[in-house]
This record gives structure tokens, sequence and C-alpha cells, in this order.
């Protein structure tokens, strides 16, 4: 401003060239300039403006227009509010002050209502006379607004603390040691409630505080004091019925420019309630992080976003990572690489329906190999059904993962094993029947061969005779063609008997007594068995009769009679007996036949018997135990077969040393026609 008033062209003002100004004024804008205090001049009639760089923004966009020009034309806006007021002091000479002065002050092109402080000091001339006027002066609009605020939240303050008795305000009086304090403050302090509305020292707050907090209470008052910085400090109270209650307080000490601490004010709450739910968190965590840390399986948590925030000592233990370094999204790249895509889109999945986490894959061990793991996690909703939280589990399954690839591997070779053993079986089995077949065969062309033989052989004796006489024509012919037709016979019996094997046999089934037919044998088994074998004969009162084929019945009892024989080369006993009895429904199907009622025929001798092979190949076609040539091997295939194709059945019993029993069952006949 100083070089702005030195290079204007003042010769077209009222104020004329520079070097005629009056030495009041010169004196007066030499003050003006040299203070850093906002400061004008209004000069002469028309109060032309001078100002110093302090006061040149309260002209705000008028400047440096307002240089040189009327009052009027300066402060058109507020003229009406200081034109009276220097009206006055060029009338009076009596200079004017005012404090907080609304003036609505043109700013931004609208009118704004600002608050000032400022005076208007009369300047005379040697003479004596009015000829200008010396301007100081603030704006206070800020200060005013903020003390309007303040008070506002002063009363908001007391609003609030008086809806609680948990709160409390003080301020001290450093320099006095006086400490004045609401009714609420006292009470949590356990001081007379009139007597810190009066103000105490703040000793007698101090005897409240619990003995172990109070020494770290002092350090940081004293610091507080001291520095002028914020006080915040947590401890507790101790009452008199022995109960303890945590607070908070926190206040800003007000200090002189030297650093001397005037007013202490501040503000205390009770977090009693907040100390003792952090307690129980901090023991919960406390138990959560012990039972976590106790277990083998990896545990993790994440936030309901799936951030994880969470991992016991287990999982860094597995990986080998350092604490924190796999929290957020980090984990996924512990993964085997072929696994990370397929973890990550479960893993969104469950994210995003809440549906339980269940997934295999590859994670990092510690030493570099990935070994797999089962991952699971759950959702933990809120009353709304709003996820809260996930929790999940990492178990190494690495072991089990092998088994199982040992497991398939072996079932594998084992299926495969088996599939070969069968293969061979069933070649062999093939082998062994095509053996049996040739064998079943060799036995049977061999004792038909035989038996054929011998009858042919006695027919072509016969025939042999019958010419030679003939020739001689001798008529005694008549024991030759006996002869020769008893070889027919035979040949016709072996036939017979081949038909009975087949079941293809011509049956003349009739109702027979049982008892009767066996009885009517017992002279010709006498005499066909020899003296050596003792045969006896067991009947049963009420009886049931039978329906089937009378001779072949009778031959198969001979037959079995015969064998029993064989069977006792050194003499014996054989049993014929006769009885009723009831096939059950298990043994039938065990059997194949008709559960009912039957009359079983039982044969029993006291031979030599026969082992479980035997028995069991006994009824088979043309298997025989005597010698090659003795036997076709059909003489119990034949009974089988006769007894089957009557809807009967027959079951042989024997040990060896013991003897054989061989048991027909045929069907009861209810019909007596």
């Amino acid at each position: 401003m100083s070089e702005r008033i030195a290079g204007n062209d003042w010769e077209a003002t009222d104020f004329g060239p520079l070097q005629s100004w009056p030495d009041e004024l010169k004196m007066t804008i030499n003050l003006c300039l040299g203070t850093t205090m906002p400061t004008a001049i209004y000069w002469g009639k028309d109060l032309r403006l001078l100002y110093n760089d302090a006061w040149a923004p309260i002209a705000g966009e008028k400047h440096p227009w307002a240089l040189g020009r009327p009052a009027q034309e300066v402060w058109s806006d507020i003229w009406d509010v200081i034109q009276p007021q220097l009206h006055a002091v060029l009338e009076t000479g009596i200079g004017f002050s005012v404090k907080d002065q609304m003036l609505p002050m043109s700013r931004g092109g609208r009118i704004q209502q600002t608050h000032w402080d400022y005076s208007f000091t009369p300047i005379h001339d040697a003479d004596g006379a009015v000829v200008g006027i010396f301007n100081q002066g603030n704006e206070t609009t800020a200060r005013l607004s903020a003390e309007r605020a303040l008070r506002a939240s002063e009363q908001r303050l007391e609003y609030a603390l008086g809806a609680t008795d948990i709160v409390g305000t003080w301020d001290w009086d450093v320099p006095n040691d006086r400490v004045f304090a609401d009714a609420r403050f006292a009470k949590l302090y356990g001081v007379d409630q009139a007597r810190a509305a009066e103000g105490v020292s703040i000793l007698e707050f101090f005897q409240g505080v619990h003995p172990e907090d109070l020494p770290q209470l002092r350090s940081a008052v004293e610091i507080a004091i001291s520095t002028g910085t914020l006080f915040s400090q947590e401890y507790r109270l101790l009452h008199a019925d022995g109960s303890v209650r945590w607070v908070i307080a926190e206040g800003r000490p007000v200090l002189t420019p030297n650093g001397t601490p005037l007013r202490f004010p501040g503000i205390s709450f009770d977090i009693t309630q907040r100390k003792n739910a952090e307690t129980a968190l901090r023991e919960s965590e406390e138990r959560f992080r012990a039972i976590t840390n106790s277990i083998d399986q990896m545990i993790w948590s994440t936030k309901p976003d799936g951030f994880h925030d969470f991992y016991n000592s287990r999982w860094y233990e597995f990986t080998g990572v350092p604490y924190g370094s796999t929290d957020g999204e980090a984990w996924n790249d512990m993964f085997h690489p072929d696994d990370q895509e397929r973890a990550w889109a479960t893993w969104r999945h469950c994210l995003a329906t809440g549906e339980p986490y269940h997934i295999e894959y590859r994670l990092r061990h510690h030493s570099g190999h990935y070994r797999w793991v089962l991952g699971r996690a759950q959702a933990v909703h809120d009353d709304n059904g709003t996820i809260t939280r996930w929790y999940g589990s990492c178990t190494d399954i690495q072991d089990i993962v092998d088994a199982r690839e040992v497991l398939a591997k072996s079932r594998g070779d084992l299926e495969r094993e088996i599939a070969d053993r069968t293969a061979k079986l069933m070649e062999t089995e093939a082998h062994l029947r095509h053996a049996q077949k040739m064998e079943a065969i060799g036995h049977l062309t061999g004792g038909i061969a035989h038996d054929f033989n011998n009858m042919l052989a006695v027919i072509l004796g016969a025939i042999t005779m019958l010419e030679r006489r003939a020739a001689r024509g001798e008529t005694d012919l008549t024991r030759y063609i006996e002869a020769a037709k008893d070889g027919a016979n035979r040949a016709a019996s072996l036939t017979h008997r081949l038909l009975a094997f087949s079941r293809r046999q011509s049956l003349e089934p009739v109702v027979l007594d049982a008892n009767r037919l066996v009885q009517g044998l017992k002279d010709l088994l006498e005499h066909a068995l020899g003296q050596a074998i003792d045969v006896e004969i067991r009947m049963q009162t009420g009886l049931w009769t039978i329906r089937a084929d009378a001779s072949q019945l009778e031959n198969a009892l001979l037959n079995l009679a015969v064998n029993g024989r064989d069977a006792m080369p050194a003499g014996g006993k054989l049993t014929i007996e006769a009885a009723n009895a009831n096939i059950s429904k298990e043994y039938a199907t065990e059997n194949a036949i008709t559960a009912g009622q039957y009359v079983v025929l039982t044969v029993t001798d006291t031979g030599i018997g026969m082992d479980e092979d035997t028995v069991a190949k006994a009824f088979d076609p043309f298997f025989t135990t005597k010698d090659v040539g003795k036997g076709s091997g059909l003489g119990l295939s034949q009974i089988f077969g006769f007894v089957r194709q009557s809807n009967g059945h027959v079951k042989i019993f024997s040990r060896l040393g013991s003897g054989t029993t061989v048991k027909i069952y045929l069907p009861r006949h209810h019909d007596q026609n």
C-alpha cells in the first residue's frame, strides 16, 4: 500500500500533489502504514479513503478501487450505519468505538451479516479543526459464530449429560487449584456435590482413584498441563462399598503464551460396562484360541464376505508361513496351482448361497511338498438369517488319500487276478468235464460192450450149435434155442436199464402196499444174498399206500440189496423197512422236490461204507466202484431215474466202516382206486 499511495496520481483528486499534503496527513499516513493493525484514514469533507495492507482485506473485492474514493461510494451498502457515526466525530471532535457492530456488507454478490469491533478517532489540524478520521478495526463475525456454536454445543452437551448419570464434566482452575464439577462428576468420584459446585482441590478427586492407577493418572495430568496436549486416561474409581468402576477422563488444558496453565476443562465417562465386556471378550478369545490351538485340525475364520482374519497355530505350523501373511485372500496361493480355480469357484458359490463348504485340495506343506487336505466351513447367521461369520477347518488327509490309492490299485489288481484265475478255472473245468465225459463214455462202452459181448456169445454159440446139429439131422434142439432166447432177454434187460437211466422207460404204476411188496421179497432176498447175510424186514402199522411201478420198485430194492451184499464180503446184516414220513418246505426246497407226505423205503447194510466223495458221485451216470468190465455203472442211476420219474426222492447216508443207508421217498397216494 505504501507503493500504491506513492505511485498514485493525486493531482486530479481533492488530496492534491503528494508533496503538498499537510503535515497532519503525512504524519497520520505514516502511522497508518507503519502498523500491522487494520488501519484506515477518512480525509477531508468527502472522507476519502486511505488504508494500509492489513486493512485491504476489509474492502474485499473493492480493493484497490477504494483507494482515494469517498467513504459514501466505498461503503454504500453500510452507509446508513456508519454515516451517522462518522459525521458525529467530525462535528463533535469526539472519538467513537463499538464492539460486535452488525454491518450488512455486500460480499460475493450477496449481502452478508458481518460483525465488527472498530473505532473512529478525529484528526485535528494546527488550529484544532477536525480534518479527518483515524479508523482501526477487526471483523468479529467468525468469533461470534464460534461463540454461538459453542453455546449451542454446550447446551446440547448439557442436555446429553442430563440424560445419564454416568457422565460428568469438570473445570480445573489450575493456579488456584479449584476444580469445579457438576453433580454427575462429583457423584461418580464420591465428592460432595455442593462443595464440588463451589470448587475443591483436585486432591479430593484423586482420593477416589484406585491406588494402583493413581501414579499413572498423576503423571498423565502433569504432562498435559505442562505441554498443553490432549489428556485422555482410563483408570478405576474405588468406592466406599468396595465396588470398582472404570472411567475415562478427557480434556485439554489452556495455557498462557508463556506456557503457564490457566484452566483444565474436561469430561469423564463411566466405561465399566465396556471394560467388563472387553474382559469377557478377551477371556472368550483366550478360551477360543486355547481350544483351537489344542486340536490337530487347522482352524480359520472369515468375515461374511470371505475375508480371512483368523488362523490357529496349526495352520502356521503346517504351512510354515509368517503369522498374518495369509489374511484376506492370500490363502488361495497356498493351494496347488491345479486346485486354485476349483477351490475359488466352490468358495464363491458358498459365500453367495450360504451352503456349507466341503472340498478336498492340495495344500503346500512347510516342507515344500503338497499334501491333500479336507476343507470344511459353516456359516453363522444372526436372528434375521444374515451371515455374520464363517468358521472352517482344514484336515490333513494325505494318509487317507494314499490308502485310497493303494486300495484302488489293490482292487484293480485283485479283480484282474480273479478274472485270470476264473478264466483258467473255467478252462480247467472245461477240460475236466471233457475228461469226465470221455471217462464216462469209456465206462459205458466198456461195460455195455462187455455185457453185450457175453450176451452175443451165448446167442452166437447157441446158433452155431443149432447149425451143426441141424446139419447132422438131429432134432433135439430145444436146449440151444432156450440159451439163445436167454441171451436175447438179457440184452433186452440191459436196454431197459439204459432207458430207466434216461427216464424214458415206460412205467406201469399201480397202487401198492409197500409192506406187502417188501415182505414178498424176503424169500428171494435170502436166496439171492446167501447165508452169510442176515436179512431183516421191518413193517409199520398204518403205512400209507403209494402208486408206482411194482416191478421197477422190486428191481430197485433187489439192486440195493445186492450192492449191500457186495459191501459185506465177510457177511453182515441187511435191513429193509417201510415207514411214513413228512418232508418239510425247507428240505424240499434244498432238494428240488415237493413238500408233503411220503412213504420211505430204507435199505441199510453193515458193510464197509463209502467216503463223502463216493457218496457225492454214487448216482452219477456210469459211475461204479467195481472193476472195469464188471458193471456198466447204471445200477444206482437206474434207481435214481425210476424214483425221479415217479415224483420221488432218493438219498444216501454212508461213512467208511459204518455201513450204508439208502432211503427211497415215494409220494403218498390218497386215492385208493
